[in-house]
């Protein structure tokens, strides 16, 4: 019998964990980032050297270097050359971390998909305003791409990104495609489970791909309404399959009062 923990959705389905293993670096970084937030670790404290660390964790100091390069990346440490590393007085950079296939991933899960409903809703509307010859040539060959994985039975998320990606340099709009791709490596785990999930039996990538050829249609006919209806039922199948219902105030229309146009 499995140890994985379950957790019980709103229809009574019990879902298994979504996992994948750490690397011995983010394992490392992890535990840091938990000492700091208890206060084990002080604003202006310095660590442990990188030989210190490597002993205490069981891993070599390349691992702990990586550790450390994370935590520098998001502004919670900084090294002084001579000196060593030292938690910061004040976080540089706001640390938005999101969620990598580990922990309590149903009520973050959801609210990963609720973003990108937001994102990629308002994406897929402004994109079917402004795509161009060369915007929808470069969609297809991504969406050709994930059919391609599909019937090979491959992973196709990274083809699946790029889709997203292109959809987003569709609007002519530089920040919105800077602003996409940068959330779109970032959401790359929540549609890596359409792909293959915790089991192969969890992934549905025909449902998926059903609902990105819809989109790419309404985005090939210029078609913004309906580019943001399919973009938000894409989002609210992918959550659906998982047992995450998502709230129906993303949804204009939906919340439309009765006599408003």
């Amino acid at each position: 019998m499995s140890d994985t923990p379950t957790h019980a959705t709103e229809s009574g389905t019990e879902l298994s964990r979504i996992v994948r293993p750490l690397r011995l670096s983010e394992e490392v970084s992890g535990d840091l980032q938990r000492r700091v937030a208890r206060g084990e670790l002080k604003p202006g404290d310095r660590l442990p050297t990188e030989k210190t660390l490597g002993e205490a964790f069981g891993v070599s100091r390349a691992v702990v270097r990586e550790a450390i390069a994370r935590l520098k990346a998001d502004g919670l440490i900084e090294t002084r050359q001579g000196s060593g590393a030292f938690v910061v007085e004040a976080p540089k950079t706001i640390n938005l971390r999101f969620w990598k296939g580990v922990g309590t991933e149903l009520d973050e899960l959801r609210d990963i998909f609720e973003l990108r409903a937001m994102v990629e809703g308002a994406v897929a509307e402004l994109a079917a305003q402004r795509r161009d010859k060369k915007d929808l040539k470069a969609m297809a060959q991504h969406l050709q791409t994930m059919d391609d994985a599909m019937a090979a039975g491959l992973d196709g998320t990274e083809a699946d990104d790029n889709f997203h990606i292109a959809m987003a340099k569709a609007t002519h709009n530089t920040y919105v495609s800077r602003l996409v791709e940068f959330l779109g490596r970032h959401f790359s785990d929540s549609r890596k489970l359409s792909w293959h999930g915790t089991r192969r039996e969890l992934a549905h990538p025909k449902e998926a791909q059903r609902e990105h050829h819809a989109l790419f249609e309404a985005i090939s006919v210029g078609n913004a309404e309906n580019a943001r209806r399919c973009a938000l039922d894409h989002l609210r199948g992918a959550a659906g399959r998982f047992g995450i219902k998502l709230a129906l105030d993303l949804d204009r229309k939906a919340t439309r009062s009765p006599g408003k146009s």
